[in-house]
Order: structure tokens, then sequence, then C-alpha cells
């Protein structure tokens, strides 16, 4: 009989994977029911492929390596371009309503730092939730699955051969459960959630990347944070996102005296746009996303979620400028893969955000995130259809502390003023004393080590490189570098690229 895979998280990474290991059984676990809790839900800009006449997988690889700064792995870029088009067709056999043009084929966005336009866009900004709803549907009706909802996973379990022989799960009722199998995937999404000012579910405070780190597992780059220019300032906690498309289709940026805060440079890569929003609103200016003359009149129909969260709060965009600010929004660092989704621990596998391949290196490109979910979540399954491992007995593994609410919303607010958008010696190791201090009160949960392990790595890295910049060393570094570390300690590596 086969033993099934076990799968931690349900956003598109887990979802397409439990659905590509057919007829393979799969144990899927989630912290919530499943469409609750899962950033997928939220994204907005829609899947990028090179499907367009001019366009090509090479000139996508070729972007995608260039948006990350010198990190980013041919291999991982090579193979997002080259198989993203057969995901596409296979979430279209689905049934999710990619918009077409008059030809039948799919319609072309374009967004910042692409070449081309190659954004396939589901009714305007409706991507990641029209996907998510699909998915949910195809996994409830696959009978090789079986899904545990409402169930949290608090540790891995170490095995005898040095490896991981599932998780430690608490179910609603705070009830222990030890999940054994011989193949574990981890797929519950980064660790934006663990600043103040962010885009991502509270939830996302990198569970994975701790409990993998705790059980040995290298964990690559986390200083890397991707902060999105246009988060809608709400006051909310997630804020809501104007996305990316919105300047595609030609909105702009200005202060408050309609003036560009970018030097009409709207469409260059995340960092670059989110410095000089952050540099705006740190000097009174103001900064605003202007979409009354782009889209104005058909912004309902246009861009349906962005109109509903301005509405929400007050803000119509069709007559009034988008008030914004940078949020965390896409976490580049993660637990150390292999493009197939192998960690360095034997029967532990990563996918998503939580897993760092190569792909993005210091800086996702837009929209590769939708499609590294896909890609990435089916080379895995590939591999672990063909993957052999005795299934080990556990050996005992106790839980981390738990942060209170209060406390982790200081830490929080301390991430994003301090390991934000700009980032400097001196505010760093202020952070870094404060998680210390943290750490002798409350002992060291997931959050306090995932704080730590992203605030070492920035002041270990002296240089600015795609998400990372620091004010105190504003030049990139002429050799590029990862950052390879877990709890006991940190080393540079040369990258692969």
């Amino acid at each position: 009989m086969t033993t099934p895979t076990l799968i931690i998280g349900a956003g598109i990474a887990g979802l397409w994977t439990a659905l590509k290991l057919a007829p393979q059984p799969v144990i899927l676990v989630t912290g919530a029911p499943l469409g609750e809790g899962a950033a997928t839900g939220w994204a907005q800009g829609g899947v990028a492929v090179s499907a367009g006449r001019e366009d090509s997988a090479e000139a996508h690889t070729r972007d995608t390596i260039a948006a990350g700064a010198g990190l980013t792995r041919r291999d991982a870029a090579h193979a997002l371009a080259a198989g993203i088009g057969a995901e596409i067709d296979a979430l279209r056999g689905l049934g999710v309503p990619f918009e077409t043009d008059a030809a039948g084929e799919l319609a072309m966005g374009l967004e910042a730092a692409h070449s081309h336009p190659r954004i396939a866009h589901i009714k305007g900004d409706q991507a990641g939730a029209l996907i998510l709803e699909t998915l949910i549907r195809a996994v409830r009706a696959a009978g090789h699955i079986t899904i545990r909802e409402n169930m949290w996973a608090t540790a891995l379990l170490p095995s005898a051969d040095g490896g991981c022989a599932g998780v430690v799960a608490r179910d609603a009722y705070g009830r222990r459960h030890e999940l054994i199998a011989a193949q574990t995937v981890l797929a519950t999404g980064g660790y934006g959630g663990l600043f103040a000012d962010t885009t991502s579910p509270r939830g996302a405070t990198g569970q994975a990347m701790a409990m993998a780190a705790r059980l040995g597992a290298e964990i690559r780059n986390p200083e890397f944070v991707q902060f999105h220019p246009t988060a809608i300032r709400t006051g909310s906690d997630p804020l809501p996102l104007a996305t990316e498309a919105l300047r595609g289709d030609g909105a702009v940026l200005v202060d408050r005296d309609g003036h560009s805060i970018t030097a009409g440079q709207d469409l260059a890569a995340r960092d670059i746009v989110a410095r000089a929003v952050h540099r705006a609103l740190q000097s009174g200016r103001g900064a605003f996303l202007d979409a009354r003359d782009a889209v104005g009149a058909h912004f309902p129909e246009a861009f349906p979620g962005v109109f509903a969260a301005c509405m929400a709060a007050g803000i119509d965009p069709r007559t009034t400028p988008i008030p914004i600010a940078p949020a965390a929004h896409y976490t580049m660092g993660g637990i150390a893969t292999d493009i197939e989704g192998r960690t360095t621990i034997d029967g532990l596998w990563a996918v998503g955000e939580c897993a760092c391949n190569g792909l993005h290196g210091a800086n996702r490109l837009a929209s590769n995130s939708l499609a590294e979910g896909l890609v990435f979540g089916h080379r895995a399954a590939r591999a672990l259809r063909s993957a052999t491992r005795p299934r080990f007995a556990p050996l005992p593994a106790s839980e981390p502390p738990v942060l209170p609410r209060i406390v982790l919303n200081g830490l929080r607010r301390a991430m994003s003023d301090l390991a934000g958008v700009i980032r400097s010696e001196a505010g760093l190791a202020d952070l870094l004393s404060r998680i210390d201090r943290l750490t002798t009160r409350f002992g060291e949960t997931n959050e306090i080590l995932v704080a730590r392990m992203v605030t070492e790595a920035a002041l270990d890295r002296t240089e600015s490189r795609g998400g990372h910049y620091r004010e105190d060393y504003p030049q990139s570094r002429a050799q590029a570098i990862d950052t390879v570390c877990n709890p006991a300690h940190m080393e540079r590596l040369v990258a692969a690229e």
C-alpha cells in the first residue's frame, strides 16, 4: 500500500501539488477551512506567461533573472518560463475563466519590469480568488485527497535517520496529534505577516521556515522581503492592495500636488518604486496612485476588488487619487530547496512562498508568484511520485512556546519600522536587541526565530540588492552571494548563478 504524502498548507502551491499527485494518496492539512487565510485568494495581478506573439520563454527567463538582481538561478527561471503555459492550459481545462481576445487567445497585460505584455488576468483583479475557488472544488472532488481542516502544524517530527517523519499538529480543540509520513510537503506561505505594514494574511509569519529550521534545514536569503509600493493606506491590518496592473493600464504615482514621485518610472522594479513611495511619505509630500484618467468610470468592472476596497475605506478611485504606502507583500527567502522542492532534510519538501529555490533571487518579478505555485507544485508532485523512503517512527518533538498576540503586534511594528523598505545598521542592531529581550522573556517562539533570522541576515548583508536596501551601504557588491543560515549558524555561500 502506498503511504500518503502529507501536505501542510492549502494555497495554490499546496492544492496544485495535491492534485498533481493523483492517484497517490494525500493528506492535506490546513489551519482553517479551505479558502480562508490563503494569500492566493488575495493575488490580484494575474499569472505571468509568455504567450504573446512577440514574446518567448527565453525573454521571460531574462526578465526574471534581471529582476532578481544577481541571485536568481537560471534553471529555476527557465523552468517557470517554459512550464507555465501548460499549467494555465490545465487551469483552463478546470474552468478557470482567463481573459481572452477576439481570437480566443489569452489577453496579455503589462506589469513592472516585464519586457512584453505577458500577464494573464481573470476578471480584472480576481485571478487569485477565482483560481483558488476552482482548485478547492477540484480538491474536494478528488478521491485521493483526505482533507484535515482547522488543524495547525506546530512542529516537524524528527526521524531516526535524521530526516522528517511528519508533523505535530493541534486541532480546533487544542488536542495534539502526530501525523506520521514518509514524505512531508510544507506549503504554508511566507512571512510577510511578521510586518505591521503588510498585504499578507496576519497568520503568514513564517511557520514553515521556523519548523524547518528547528529540524536543521537550511534557510536561504531570509533578508529579502518584497515591499509592494501600492498598498492602500486604509489603516486596516492587513492593508488592501492596489494591483500593479493599474499602472500597467496607465495609472500614475504622484504626490499631493500631482507631481510624479518616480520621475515617470512608474513601472520600474518594485524595490525602486517602493523606495520612491517611502521617501515621498517620509518627506511629507504624500503618495497617491492616480487612476482617474487611466481607468476612471470603468473602475467597478475593470478592477472590482480594488474598487470595493477603496469604497469601503471611503475613497472613490474614479474621482480621487488612492492614498498608498509600501507594505511587505512577498518573501523571496525561505526554506532552501532544489527546483523539485527537495529541502536539505530527507523526507521534507517545500513549495510556494515558503520555499526558496532560487527563482526570485533578491526581488520577485511581478506575477511570477501564482506561476511559481503551479509550475513548482507540479514539479514537486512529479518528483514525489518516484520518491521512495521508509516510513520511520518519529522521535520525540517539542512544540515551541506561543507569543502573546499583543507582544507579536509590537514585534511586527518593530519589523516594519527597523527592517522595512530602508534599513540601517543602527536600526537593525536595535531590532536585534529587542528580539533578544523578547527571547529572554517569552522563549524562542516561531515568530521570534523568523524575526531573528531576517534581522541577522539583513545585518550580515552589508550591501543593497533587490528588496534589501541598506542606506548605510547603498551600493551592490560586485559578487552576488546567497545567505544560507539556520538557528545555530550563518554562513555566506557563492550563488549558483
